[in-house]
């Protein structure tokens, strides 16, 4: 029994490389005018007779053989096509991701030390300064409101601010580009 096996072997090696070297040529010329690249064509083909070979003992062709070589490497052809299309978009995706994720992990660490600094010039400011920058910029109340609260004229919190803004511009001046392109990007 296992001569009888190998004797079919042999039969069907033979006749597969008959099929092989009387197609090759046409079916690696039509691949190749759809993946338009002389290697893969010649891989399409290849791909097309190992999966033929590999399902020999179930393979069924109901139609020529010629016809169904050229569609098996029409299939294997788009198919690589739309692999490499999912694979391009998941780099291209995955590639924003990265340069997103890191992006952002550098405007926090941006952020962090302008805020570190920013506490630092603020707490340089006197007293009275500070709080009507504070009342203004986090509390966001208007002059007059914020002259109202602390029994002052709203020309003393103008001046005041005046003040505090001049005195924070020149204790950051390092981070003021680095501000304007951080908040413009955010």
């Amino acid at each position: 029994m296992a001569t009888s096996e190998a004797g079919t072997t042999h039969l069907l090696g033979t006749a597969f490389e008959k099929v092989f070297k009387s197609h090759f040529k046409s079916l690696h010329s039509y691949a190749y005018t759809i993946v338009k690249d002389d290697a893969l064509a010649e891989e399409m083909v290849q791909n097309v007779f190992c999966k033929i070979w590999e399902r020999k003992g179930q393979l069924a062709i109901e139609t020529s053989l010629t016809a169904y070589l050229y569609r098996a490497v029409y299939n294997e052809s788009l198919n690589y096509i739309k692999h490499q299309k999912v694979r391009m978009a998941y780099q291209a995706h995955a590639t924003y991701q990265m340069s997103h994720q890191t992006d952002s992990a550098s405007k926090k660490v941006l952020l962090g030390d302008l805020e570190q600094q920013l506490r630092k010039a603020m707490s340089e400011l006197p007293e009275q300064c500070r709080t009507i920058f504070q009342m203004s910029r986090f509390e966001e109340l208007k002059y007059q409101e914020i002259a109202d609260r602390l029994g002052i004229s709203p020309k003393t919190v103008e001046n005041q601010m005046g003040k505090a803004l001049k005195l924070l511009r020149s204790k950051l001046v390092d981070f003021l580009p680095l501000l304007l392109i951080i908040l413009t990007n955010l």
